[in-house]
């Protein structure tokens, strides 16, 4: 099993764990019904759908068609990455700024160009938001992590004001679901579908939730993978330090 291959090169800093179908509480979390889903610590890596096993084709997967040695490759690629971010970073945080053996090729020193249009029909780029601190968050409507993830974001930007630019970008999501979602959370949150080039123009995320804090110069200060417990604090810290 390639998961095994994978884990069995961190001797033994990182272990495999199988969870049955129907008995997994990360499945359960997360929303997943159908397997295999893959998942580090409680960042979910990898889902059926990634594989062509939900009945999409071989050809809408990331890691499809899976039976090509160059998708299983990718596969142990962004799964090595995931483990090492976690390994780096103490429960799935990093800070680019304290990694002495350089960035990680994952990794993003700054505010990367894009160009989309939000809900409301407006176009949002990197440039409309220069001069502010900027959170980015990566989110599925299929993530329920991700739900209480983006209250609280609406929440930020009321405090902060024009200090602070919140961007919500729904990844692999029925747009009508992401708008209903988007309509419930309220304003506060500039609201958009991604795509495949800003996906990989932010270090091709590959899971979610996967939020990025940069500062007033555009520069990253903080990216957490999945949803810790302490992620409200961790990310209003570095806000507080950055806006001060």
């Amino acid at each position: 099993m390639l998961v095994q291959e994978v884990v069995a090169k961190y001797a033994g800093k990182a272990r495999f764990v199988s969870e049955n179908f129907g008995a997994s509480p990360l499945a359960d979390r997360f929303g997943v019904t159908r397997y295999p889903a893959v998942f580090v610590d409680d960042v979910l890596v990898a889902r059926p759908r990634d594989f062509g096993f939900v009945g999409h084709g071989e050809s809408t997967g990331r890691y499809t068609p899976w039976r090509d040695a160059a998708s299983q490759a990718k596969f142990k690629a962004d799964l090595s990455r995931m483990i090492d971010l976690v390994l780096a970073g103490k429960h799935v945080e990093l800070e680019s700024e304290s990694r002495a053996a350089g960035p990680d090729p994952g990794d993003i020193a700054s505010l990367p160009p894009f160009a989309l249009t939000d809900f409301a029909g407006r176009p949002i780029a990197a440039g409309d938001l220069a001069g502010r601190a900027v959170v980015v968050e990566f989110w599925a409507t299929w993530c329920p992590p991700c739900r209480s993830t983006l209250e609280w974001l609406g929440g930020l930007e009321k405090k902060y004001g024009d200090r602070l630019a919140v961007v919500a970008l729904a990844v692999e999501s029925p747009e009508p679901d992401a708008r209903a979602l988007a309509a419930a959370v309220g304003s506060g949150v500039r609201w958009a579908m991604t795509d495949a080039a800003t996906a990989h123009a932010f270090g091709d995320v590959a899971a979610v939730p996967t939020l990025f804090v940069f500062d007033r110069a555009g520069k990253t200060a903080k990216v957490v993978y999945g949803a810790p417990p302490d992620l409200h604090a961790q990310v209003e810290g570095t806000l507080e330090s950055l806006l001060r």
